[in-house]
């Protein structure tokens, strides 16, 4: 084994720099990815604004500097006013389930009805008796709207009407309201009715007739709580209680009735088999010969 090298006292021997060791010094590409992360999960958390609430927020921002501007007071009180309003208009991102044949809630809010009635007359569905879900809305509850399921949408028509409380049975009737008439794509066809009420006196849709969407794509919307309708098919399985939260986009409100399936086409018959050919007859043996 060779002796060990001694080093000399003159010899300098630099210190390793500061930026090897990642404790002293992370690297600035460390940083800028945790900025970034950061910044994603506030994303992620903070859902964004629906576009027809922008002007109003701006409105009362606006109204929030002028008072602060002309009084010297009421800033914290504009702040919250301003941040309150923007949740109203909030629009988180939804993932509706994976499953076929089945409706989704157009809304956030609580079940408040669930009933069996003559759909109203601009959804052009028949004129029978059809299961019917109301969701009520809250001012706290999100209130953009959403498709049910993936189709086309086939008409839309608008009512003007009253503003009684959306709660009410007869605000289907009478209250201002705009009716959304859906095909899915297993030809079943669905209304979505958008109801107006006591402090909602705006209501926004964003789809025409024509239009193909898919379940869970935001369309519409309601400013300051309001109820939305749906309208099933004759035969749909309702999955939802009176009384139960639901999430728009997500919660599956009901089973659509199965589609008949078409009589199959019947086997052509078989092929008879042909005759066996008859085995030829014997050879008659010959009599024995005589010793």
């Amino acid at each position: 084994m060779p002796p060990p090298v001694a080093v000399p006292r003159d010899v300098h021997v630099p210190d390793p720099p500061a930026s090897a060791h990642p404790a002293t010094a992370p690297d600035a590409r460390v940083r800028s990815t945790s900025l970034a992360h950061v910044g994603t999960l506030v994303r992620a958390a903070v859902p964004p604004m629906h576009p027809g609430g922008r002007p109003i927020v701006g409105g009362v921002a606006a109204a929030a500097v002028l008072t602060r501007l002309l009084t010297g007071h009421g800033a914290l009180v504009g702040a919250l006013a301003t941040a309150a309003t923007a949740a109203f208009f909030r629009n988180p991102h939804r993932v509706p389930p994976s499953r076929a044949g089945v409706v989704l809630s157009a809304a956030d809010g609580t079940v408040a009805l669930v009933s069996d009635v003559v759909p109203p007359p601009e959804l052009d569905l028949p004129r029978v008796p059809a299961p019917r879900v109301s969701v009520f809305l809250s001012v706290l509850d999100v209130h953009v709207q959403r498709i049910p399921a993936d189709g086309r949408v086939v008409d839309v028509q608008y009512r003007h009407g009253r503003f009684l409380s959306a709660d009410l049975d007869k605000a289907s009737d009478d209250n201002e309201r705009n009716a959304l008439l859906l095909e899915t794509v297993d030809g079943a066809r669905v209304g979505v009715v958008q109801i107006a009420g006591l402090l909602a006196r705006r209501i926004r849709c964003d789809v025409a007739p024509g239009d193909e969407v898919a379940a869970g794509e935001t369309y519409g919307l309601i400013r300051f709580g309001s109820r939305v309708d749906t309208y099933l098919p004759v035969g749909s399985t309702v999955t939802v209680e009176v009384g139960q939260r639901t999430i728009g986009g997500e919660t599956v409100l009901a089973e659509l009735p199965g589609i008949p399936e078409l009589p199959g086409i019947p086997e052509p018959p078989g092929i008879p088999e042909p005759p066996g050919i008859p085995e030829p007859p014997g050879i008659p043996e010959l009599p024995a010969m005589p010793a």
